[in-house]
């Protein structure tokens, strides 16, 4: 037998069983897609929450007032040794080398109004420097108008949601708003931006630091953003920032953070969930196998009088063994395809339902499921194939 016949009886073997046949198959087609599906959905998540940490911004290092002494705490919570305030940002843009930007950040929430339409929005003090330094860019109007930190002028930029609902057809710019009790006017609309690591940009109030701190009677900055050179170095610049809060406040009693170590540690969990549930979606195809090797097996004990009759007509033992091998190599191959087609149109009906998240299957992943499918087969299939070999054709024929 040339292998052409070798391939030419398994094949017509294959599909004289139709039934069993595709059971195999959905065996293994249903395990490659769920290897294909949940790796693919474990790289949408880890693209958007890596896209949505870029979209704040590239190379920010945060300083919060509180120290995290311990694993499980959050800064600010109970309370903190010293504020952190617009003279400790001061200092910072006086001392600190290789930043771009130094943007205090102060935040509330409160009733913005305009004539009888008001909504409840996230209000945020900042500086001009805020915008480019988060990636937000002006649709109308200008940005907020530079000041000294301490003085801040009763003028607001405003989001895309909350300019197409508060004014309707109106044009916002210029017109007067009202922050809680407070009146400012509309300098600005921003860019329509979405969701930034889940708070809706486009739903937000942008004023001086200054002006919000007064209106809400603050002492202390929510956050203060380090935005670093091109090649700044966010490990010294840490440094310089401790080295400036000692001096001011005689203790480290602020937590500091870098963009890239939240993006390093998130990328190693999230990859390590990958690999989880890439594994989880392997198990089926453990299971799909022993369905092949279960049916394998009840094919030898039907075919008994046809291998009989190969080993009659002169299939020598290898042969067989060829044949049933192939079988099950085939059966696997013809799996993983499916399941592959099958993974990639779940994927893309994800997508196309939840378009936020780029779900797409990494080629190691698709490489190594389709590498397991087509060794699946084979492995599976050696014991059924070892059985017909060792069949005797004498015996073979009779108990046909």
């Amino acid at each position: 037998m040339s292998a052409g016949d070798i391939f030419a009886f398994a094949g017509n073997a294959l599909l004289q069983h139709r039934r069993r046949t595709l059971l195999s198959l959905l065996g293994v087609a249903v395990g490659v897609t769920a290897v294909v599906f949940l790796t693919g959905l474990g790289e949408g998540a880890r693209r958007y929450v890596m896209g949505q940490f870029a979209s704040l911004g590239t190379n920010l290092v945060i300083v919060m007032p509180g120290k995290v002494e311990t694993k499980g705490g959050l800064p600010g919570v109970g309370g903190v040794p010293n504020d952190l305030t617009l003279d400790d940002t001061l200092a910072l843009q006086r001392g600190l080398r290789g930043a771009r930007r130094i943007i205090p950040v102060s935040l509330a929430n409160d009733t913005v109004s305009y004539k009888e339409r008001r909504r409840q929005l996230i209000v945020v003090g900042t500086t001009p420097d805020f915008f480019p330094a988060r990636q937000i860019s002006i649709r109308l109007g200008r940005l907020l108008p530079e000041s000294a930190l301490d003085r801040g002028a009763s003028v607001a930029v405003i989001g895309h949601t909350v300019a197409e609902e508060l004014f309707k057809e109106t044009e916002p710019i210029g017109e007067v708003i009202r922050v809680g009790d407070a009146r400012m006017r509309v300098i600005g609309v921003i860019e329509e931006r979405g969701q930034q690591m889940g708070q809706d940009v486009d739903q937000m109030v942008f004023a001086p630091v200054a002006t919000v701190m007064r209106l809400f009677n603050r002492s202390s900055l929510f956050r203060i953003l380090v935005e670093l050179n091109v090649y700044g170095d966010a490990e010294l610049v840490k440094q310089q920032v401790i080295d400036i809060i000692i001096d001011r406040h005689d203790e480290e009693d602020v937590t500091i953070i870098s963009q890239d170590a939240i993006l390093d540690s998130l990328g190693g969990i999230l990859d390590a969930l990958t690999m989880a549930v890439a594994g989880i979606g392997g198990i089926s195809l453990v299971v799909a196998g022993i369905g092949i090797m279960n049916v394998m097996l009840v094919s030898v004990s039907e075919r008994t009088a046809e291998i009989g009759l190969l080993k009659a007509l002169g299939a020598n033992r290898t042969q067989i063994l060829s044949v049933f091998l192939t079988e099950a190599a085939l059966l696997s191959m013809a799996g993983g395809a499916i399941g592959l087609g099958l993974g990639w149109a779940s994927l893309q009906l994800l997508v196309s339902v939840y378009p936020a998240i780029p779900a797409a299957a990494p080629l190691w992943a698709v490489a190594t499921v389709l590498a397991l499918a087509l060794v699946t087969g084979p492995i599976f299939g050696v014991l059924p194939a070892l059985r017909a070999m060792r069949l005797d054709p004498v015996a073979a024929l009779t108990r046909g």
